[in-house]
């Protein structure tokens, strides 16, 4: 018989102890440490037909090593290749986490039914029923996706072998279980035995698998932290119920930079991808309002143009109010002690309430002058002109100070057919023939008296 064993895992971090303790001494938790039977026994391990001998590695100097070109399997889908960094790497193993109900299962249904390649799609939470009638919703003729509905990872290798896909689509990592642990699937113990398993089956076929993950109730992804570590790339599904808009963000890619963001519609048949999201940002008001700013950002290398809305009232119940909405709260104290002091603007006794239109959040200090735009609009109750934009960082001292690739965030904003831009005194623009009027500030009295005389 099979040797087993008690073990006690953190459910929080997945530090493992020989007996119960209150506080796990890694992450500081309380209360996270669980009692989980290990069964140890002798792995077999699976093979391919094609794979009858292991390659010994030998170490090599770095001289030696010879680079090729890496070759990406292209998804079709514009935005998730964006963030994945040019498409998927073979051989990666990928992790898309989100809120419940926010569309992960449905964002990658879809890309597997577009697919030109064998993609298997593997559901332990649905069966092969609810999945048709999600596809015969987003995307009816495909031949090419293969739906399985099971949990034992033993089962899913033997019809991987049987099949041989391209792509593997696991829904969700939860749900699966391996024969070699005891303990109950979504455990600490079984997660890890599991993400091991494809691991090793994706790094020695060459084969990209794509993990769903579920997120623990403040947001982080749940299981051990060592599952985020195993991964190649890990990315964040985010998106409010009251926005039909959804961003996919890559918080770690060992294949491409992590500033990349993807924007989706959320339709009745699926994801839409948002190619122009400046346009869908920005709400189309021929009226007059004040309080409203637009701010040229940079998300990765894709130029955004965003509307920034902000209403200042009188305090009424004593203690100033100030609350944002997709933007730091600390930062937006700081730009306000900024107005006091330098500015001589008098609001220490007034609310502020300030929030990015679209149901997205922003820390790109780039938009702090539009921040400020908008407050003092508000303040003034006079609507800035509907052609100005801004770019530009505020410091300390009141001053307007540069930000980087301001050329990409001009011509971002003459494309979208904006009349005037105000940037930084000291940025260094190389543009010589451009149709948008290019307004250079040092202080943000000047930029005051120039929208409000």
């Amino acid at each position: 018989m099979a040797k087993t064993k008690t073990a006690f895992f953190c459910q929080n971090c997945g530090t493992q102890y020989a007996k119960w303790v209150g506080q796990c001494s890694a992450c500081k938790q309380w209360n996270t440490v669980v009692e989980e039977v290990v069964q140890k026994e002798e792995k077999v391990n699976w093979k391919l037909p094609s794979q009858t001998s292991k390659r010994v590695s030998t170490p090599l100097l770095v001289n030696e090593i010879s680079i090729e070109k890496e070759v990406r399997l292209n998804t079709f889908d514009l935005e998730f290749n964006r963030v994945l960094g040019g498409g998927l790497v073979p051989g990666a193993l990928v992790l898309l986490g989100g809120e419940p109900g926010v569309g992960k299962s449905t964002l990658l249904l879809q890309i597997a039914l577009k697919l030109p390649y064998k993609t298997l799609y593997v559901s332990g939470e649905e069966s092969q029923k609810q999945i048709k009638m999600r596809a015969d919703r987003i995307h009816p003729n495909s031949e090419t996706c293969l739906i399985l509905t099971e949990t034992k990872t033993q089962n899913i290798f033997k019809q991987i072998e049987a099949t041989e896909p391209d792509i593997v689509v696991i829904d969700s990592i939860q749900t699966l279980h391996s024969d070699y642990i005891e303990s109950a699937a979504g455990s600490i113990s079984q997660i890890r035995e599991c993400t091991a398993e494809l691991i090793k089956f994706a790094k020695e076929t060459n084969t990209p698998v794509i993990l769903i993950g579920h997120i623990t109730k403040d947001g982080s992804i749940a299981g051990p932290k060592i599952l985020e570590h195993m991964v190649d790339t890990v990315l964040q599904f985010e998106g409010d119920r009251n926005y039909v808009y959804r961003i996919l963000r890559s918080l770690k890619n060992r294949f491409g930079s992590t500033a990349e963001l993807g924007i989706y519609e959320m339709q009745g048949s699926g994801l839409r991808e948002v190619n122009n999201p400046s346009e869908v940002l920005i709400s189309k008001n021929d009226d007059g309002l004040s309080g409203t700013a637009i701010a040229s950002t940079v998300e990765g290398m894709r130029p955004l143009l965003i509307e920034i809305q902000a209403l200042v009232s009188t305090a009424v119940y004593g203690t100033p109010q100030r609350s944002t909405t997709g933007y730091n709260a600390k930062r937006l104290n700081m730009l306000l002690a900024v107005l006091e002091k330098r500015a001589g603007f008098k609001l220490g006794a007034k609310d502020v309430f300030l929030n990015i239109t679209g149901g997205i959040s922003v820390d790109d200090p780039a938009i702090d002058l539009a921040v400020i735009a908008a407050i003092l609009s508000s303040n003034e109750d006079i609507p800035i002109d509907k052609g100005i934009c801004f770019a530009a960082e505020v410091g300390l001292a009141g001053e307007i100070r540069p930000v980087q690739r301001v050329e990409q965030r001009i011509l971002e904003a003459e494309k979208l057919g904006y009349t005037t831009i105000i940037v930084s005194k000291n940025n260094k623009i190389g543009l010589k023939s451009t149709k948008i009027k290019i307004l250079l500030a040092s202080k943000i009295e000047e930029v005051a008296r120039n929208l409000f005389g």
